[in-house]
């Protein structure tokens, strides 16, 4: 729990004595906390493939903008339950659109696995090439599929609204955000340390061909590790949708630079990493956006410049031994 695991909190308190009101501190602080969980979703994913695959995929943040807009068009098909007076047609109207940004995501990142990805592996400049071409075909797709206006998304009725705690306002929506981020982060830490699926992906990343000669198909676990990167990406994207309220076809294109800044201040391949590089990215951005708004948009970059010449590996990168 100690060393690189405070920096989330040595930021915090630093932004405290910087800010000096304790409320407003508290509104940023619940507000970074949830954007960074929402980014951990989009970026976990993408730092499992790129470090344990070692895949670089540039079109995850198409995932990204699927999720999004299936989520938007979800919930607003589902209009009578999202506004309902009934926690009941609130939850259940939010559970199928995260659910079909999520199944999206599997889905199509079976498909792009297997017939995008799978032909040029260990050739990273074709990687390059052709995951930017299906970025930009996918990209057309979302115009094609939904114009280039921006889309509402409409937020369940028992998101709405903040609760006021004394001089504080802390929107629901950003507590839910946080949570739902903090139960995805449990269940991959579960799955790679403590099952069975998690040590043979380990294993395979180490030691292919070992893993193979012992009757253990590593290239359909690594297949459901792209697959379940895709899912975490959409549904990164279905959230961030619901915190923006207002989407275009850019949105994962704009999310895509935060996503490998996680990735890589966090460290490739490890998930206690992309949630440590993700709380500070939230975190910093708030702060910096409140304290001096005219540094907001370089304040992440900046982040990770100072990262990289401390730890150039990362912060937590996947220890393999």
């Amino acid at each position: 729990m100690g060393g690189v695991n405070l920096l989330p909190v040595a930021v915090a308190l630093a932004a405290l004595i910087a800010i000096g009101a304790p409320a407003t501190w508290v509104t940023l602080t619940v507000a970074g906390l949830a954007m960074g969980m929402m980014i951990f979703l989009m970026a976990s994913g993408l730092s499992l493939v790129f470090g344990l695959m070692d895949v670089l995929n540039f079109g995850h943040s198409a995932f990204i903008s699927f999720g999004a807009f299936i989520a938007a068009s979800t919930l607003a098909l589902l209009s009578g339950w999202v506004a309902a007076d009934s926690l009941l047609y609130n939850l259940l109207a939010l559970g199928i659109a995260i659910s079909a940004a999520g199944l999206f995501g599997l889905v199509a990142g079976w498909f792009f696995e297997v017939v995008i990805v799978k032909p040029v592996y260990q050739d990273h400049l074709r990687q390059i090439l052709i995951t930017m071409g299906a970025l930009i075909v996918a990209e057309q797709l979302i115009l094609a599929i939904w114009g280039g206006s921006p889309l509402s998304v409409p937020r369940p009725a028992f998101l709405q609204g903040s609760w006021l705690i004394g001089d504080t306002t802390i929107e629901i929506y950003r507590v839910f955000a946080f949570l739902l981020g903090f139960v995805a982060f449990l269940g991959l830490r579960y799955t790679l340390k403590s099952t069975r699926i998690g040590l043979l992906i380990r294993a395979g990343v180490e030691n292919r061909e070992m893993v193979e000669s012992l009757g253990f198909r590593i290239d359909r676990l690594f297949a459901g590790v792209f697959m379940v990167g895709s899912a975490l990406a959409a549904i990164g994207g279905a959230m961030w949708a619901g915190y923006e309220t207002l989407i275009t076809p850019d949105l994962g294109a704009e999310m895509m630079v935060l996503v490998f800044i996680v990735v890589i201040i966090g460290g490739l391949g490890s998930i206690e990493g992309s949630l440590l590089g993700a709380l500070l990215v939230g975190l910093t951005g708030n702060y910096v956006g409140f304290l001096a708004p005219k540094l907001a948009l370089a304040s992440n970059m900046i982040l990770m410049m100072v990262i990289l010449l401390w730890r150039p590996q990362g912060l937590r990168p996947a220890v393999r031994t």
